[in-house]
């Protein structure tokens, strides 16, 4: 997979005419990912962009690379198999929060656990788009759309706290209009040697417009959002003056420079914990919203469990080849 050729973001761009709603955050993830991959190292045609159904999953077209445009929820088997048969490649999942945790969920799950280096980028818009509105796994409570007019009574998916459930061990968060911060964690997930689950915060300027206003709207982010890095203290605000420290059980927000609190007192991001606590209490957090790379362990690929599973038992085996393993024990002639 390693690459001499330096590529520009034009050379993965396609010339398909690019169908997403003005003002849709898909331009965003569409421009970050063709801006990151020439920074990935990863030869052209080594590159695989799988997708399922939604507005999400018009990703392979968009991208002048290869491409699966799958059936709904089931992208992670396709990309499972496309990785399996090829481990070479840099494989792709494009979904949505529909498309993953609704009829794919029991897929996506799976992919998670095994572990397998599969890349998933869910665009999270808590709504269905493509077929026009209705709720999803991530839709609010309360949330009135065209398959719930007088509210959703459904208790919604944290995706985050899903995928750790499902043993992510890489998870990461950005919001959909920071192009910067999600390029550089695409870069981070191709890097990452097992499956990397980046949830992108991705506004639906018709059905769901504004579901994330709170939390990125330029002036607001700064104190509605942390974004976190490993090895830094956990601190946010328009003044940098807002931390984390950890109060009992919970997390609990101080300012510096009150109560004693300094610098010193707050929480420092450690993605590489095993222990996935933290990481779901801050997944978990409503003010401020986290996003970064939140959890980032070193794990066995599937890939690699499996060659280590065979040549043991290869080691073992008194068997060289197939002709010897047919020919062993009780055999007989057909005449």
């Amino acid at each position: 997979m390693e690459n001499n050729v330096k590529y520009t973001f034009k050379d993965f761009a396609s010339d398909q005419e690019v169908r997403w709603c003005p003002g849709c955050d898909d331009y965003v993830v569409l421009r970050a990912m063709q801006k990151a991959l020439p920074e990935m190292g990863v030869k052209k045609e080594d590159v695989v962009f799988v997708s399922g159904i939604g507005c999400s999953s018009r990703f392979p077209y968009y991208m002048d690379a290869y491409g699966f445009h799958g059936i709904h929820g089931r992208a992670p088997g396709i990309a499972s198999g496309v990785k399996l048969a090829n481990p070479n490649l840099s494989v792709w999942v494009m979904t949505g929060d529909g498309d993953a945790m609704a009829i794919g969920g029991n897929h996506f799950i799976h992919l998670l656990r095994r572990n397998i280096d599969i890349k998933i980028v869910l665009f999270n818009n808590e709504i269905y788009g493509l077929t026009k509105g209705q709720f999803s796994p991530t839709s609010l409570m309360g949330q009135k759309t065209k398959s719930s007019p007088y509210g959703n009574t459904q208790t919604p998916f944290i995706a985050g706290e899903l995928a750790i459930g499902a043993q992510a061990r890489f998870y990461a968060r950005v919001a959909g209009n920071e192009p910067k911060a999600m390029t550089d964690i695409f870069i981070q997930a191709q890097a990452y040697k097992g499956t990397s689950l980046i949830e992108v915060l991705q506004n639906c300027v018709i059905f769901n417009d504004g579901c994330f206003t709170k939390f990125t709207d330029k002036d607001v982010k700064e104190d509605m959002q942390l974004f976190i890095e490993h090895g830094k203290p956990m601190i946010f605000g328009k003044e940098k003056n807002k931390g984390l420290v950890l109060n009992g059980l919970k997390l609990e927000i101080v300012t510096i420079g009150e109560n004693d609190i300094s610098e010193s007192d707050i929480l420092v991001h450690d993605a590489v914990e095993q222990d996935p606590t933290l990481h779901q209490m801050l997944i978990r957090l409503q003010y401020p919203m986290v996003t970064g790379v939140i959890r980032k362990i070193d794990d066995m690929t599937f890939e690699e469990r499996e060659h280590q599973l065979t040549e043991n038992i290869k080691s073992k085996s008194n068997y060289t080849s197939v002709d010897d393993l047919f020919f062993a024990g009780e055999t007989y002639d057909v005449k």
